[in-house]
């Protein structure tokens, strides 16, 4: 886990500030700037426009008594990109837009499903629930 977050957060920053220096070098520090202004507003209008429709598909889901597993999945995928759009940088600008993409959420998805299977085969998943 330490490994991870040593990637996390010193790594990754210091990577994103060294392309986006060397994006200022090659393109101009204006035009870096409008791209990363550029990519912040697609990813916003994308992950509203996709949190909706997975929004619309859970409610549906629910209506007709089904449990949405996957909705749920596409719906953290939705907001971990958003959030990680957020950040300035293209290497996390690009992890956003997989993360919002419905075809490259697919995969996402699948390896998710995948983890949260394992850790639960494994006795490893603690899920915390409360009554109303």
């Amino acid at each position: 886990m330490m490994r991870w977050l040593v990637l996390l957060f010193i790594f990754v920053p210091a990577l994103e500030i060294f392309l986006l220096i060397w994006s200022g070098q090659t393109i101009g520090a204006f035009n870096t700037f409008l791209l990363i202004i550029f990519t912040g507003f697609v990813g916003a209008w994308l992950a509203k426009r996709e949190g909706a429709e997975v929004l619309r598909l859970t409610q549906m889901q629910l209506q007709r008594g089904e449990i949405p597993s996957h909705s749920l999945l596409d719906g953290i995928c939705i907001f971990a990109g958003g959030l990680v759009l957020l950040t300035p940088g293209f290497i996390t600008d690009a992890l956003g837009f997989l993360l919002l993409f419905p075809y490259s959420r697919g995969v996402i998805k699948l390896w998710l499903s995948k983890w949260f299977k394992k850790r639960i085969q494994n006795g490893n998943g603690n899920f915390i629930y409360w009554k109303m």
